[in-house]
């Protein structure tokens, strides 16, 4: 009897040893899922900032490239124009100017 008794008893003790030790598993689990989740979080918010810089200075060049054809068509048609017509290195720019204004 007392065997059995010693018996019952450890199996009673293992298991609440076990219970606890799921338990702590899965707090664990938990805070590394929330770790993981703010982790994800910080990229996404880096992802997007670096999205709007890139953005921002894509604007600048665009804007930039603007400004030095029209510098540049400016020149040529100072340069270019005799009686009204443009001399011929000045279409080959107005052709990527016009390109230039139907992908925008």
């Amino acid at each position: 009897m007392l065997l059995v008794f010693l018996l019952l008893v450890l199996i009673f003790t293992s298991q609440i040893e076990w219970k606890q030790q799921l338990v702590a598993d899965v707090d664990s689990n938990s805070s590394i899922s929330q770790k993981q989740q703010r982790i994800s979080k910080g990229i996404e918010t880096v992802k997007e900032k670096v999205i709007l810089v890139q953005e921002k200075n894509i604007r600048r060049l665009n804007e930039l490239v603007r400004r030095l054809q029209k510098q540049l068509h400016q020149c040529r048609s100072s340069n270019g124009t005799t009686n009204g017509t443009l001399s011929p290195p000045a279409e080959p720019i107005l052709e990527l100017e016009q390109h230039q204004d139907l992908e925008d």
